[in-house]
């Protein structure tokens, strides 16, 4: 259970527009908008500009919510750890509260102007997602066991399918397939941060699985989700939102994240010490790279589509 009385113990400072903002966590909400933005893009049936547009938004909107909440709930775990103790609640810049009273006031503006603005499908497949990120992942998943980020990875593999569900009011394979792509990366991702990060998840007491189970075994998964991950994404690119140019792409890409993974788990941690985690780093890096590259590889599909060139 989060420590709230621990977190309004820090008087606030004066909170600046940068500082709420920051509790939308937007490197995370811009990820949420890219895959939602592609989900949308490659649908079979196209919505008007003005429509996508807001649709988008709101489903930023909601991506924002959910971080909010996450940094009201988490404020405890965030003052214990470097990489997170100069977010604007455990600084004292925003006092919990507020951050708890902006997280649902977004939460329900983008829920429902989603639903006015394309269809209550999509909205209840958002909030479901809110839900998900907050409640599931951030006071359950994150604090009670080591899958934390192989099921709390769910939420943020949701908006590429509420982009589809904006333009079609359903679901698909192909909506399914994106899901398990981004599904499916998040483990390695995550847990190669965790391999340089492990002292900060010791310190919180989150149960990592470099905490649980040891750097060595995290090793092992990270190759075991990239040879998992591989034949995932190319199953994308033999669907209709698929193509030449994003099966290449695909190839190459996991190509390089399962040598990855490889190396990862082919290092012991003298090496990994003696050279400040250099290879656990650049697999972190490049998996960043690897999952924008897939997602432009199928807008770029769907682009070359709407000139008669890409496709099946």
């Amino acid at each position: 259970m989060s420590d709230f009385t621990a977190n309004t113990s820090t008087p606030p400072q004066e909170a600046g527009f940068g500082d709420y903002f920051a509790l939308l966590k937007p490197r995370v909400m811009s990820l949420v908008v890219f895959t939602a933005f592609v989900g949308l893009m490659v649908a079979p049936q196209s919505v008007p500009p003005m429509v996508g547009f807001a649709a988008i938004l709101f489903i930023a909107l909601g991506g924002g919510a959910s971080g909010a909440l996450n940094m009201w709930y988490d404020a405890d775990i965030d003052r214990v750890m470097a990489r997170t103790s100069g977010r604007p609640i455990p600084s004292g810049r925003v006092a919990p509260g507020e951050a708890l009273s902006l997280g649902l006031w977004l939460s329900t503006l983008s829920v429902v102007m989603l639903g006015l603005a394309a269809n209550w499908f999509a909205a209840g497949f958002l909030a479901f997602t809110i839900f998900f990120y907050a409640v599931i992942y951030t006071m359950w998943l994150k604090r009670s066991t080591p899958q934390n980020i192989v099921i709390g990875g769910a939420a943020g593999a949701f908006p590429p399918m509420i982009g589809w569900a904006v333009a079609t009011g359903g679901v698909s394979v192909e909506s399914l397939l994106m899901f398990a792509l981004v599904f499916m990366w998040t483990p390695p991702h995550f847990w190669a941060l965790a391999l340089f990060m492990k002292s900060d998840y010791d310190k919180a007491k989150v149960p990592m699985l470099t905490v649980t189970a040891g750097r060595p075994h995290t090793r092992r998964m990270i190759l075991v989700y990239t040879l998992l991950l591989a034949p995932v994404a190319i199953a994308a690119g033999l669907t209709s939102i698929g193509g030449p140019v994003y099966l290449a792409a695909a190839v190459v890409l996991n190509l390089v994240f399962v040598k990855g993974g490889y190396d990862i788990w082919r290092r012991d941690e003298a090496a990994a010490r003696a050279d400040d985690y250099r290879t656990e780093k650049k697999v972190f890096r490049f998996s960043l790279l690897y999952l924008f590259l897939h997602f432009g590889a199928l807008l770029a599909e769907a682009g070359l589509r709407s000139v008669g060139l890409g496709g099946w």
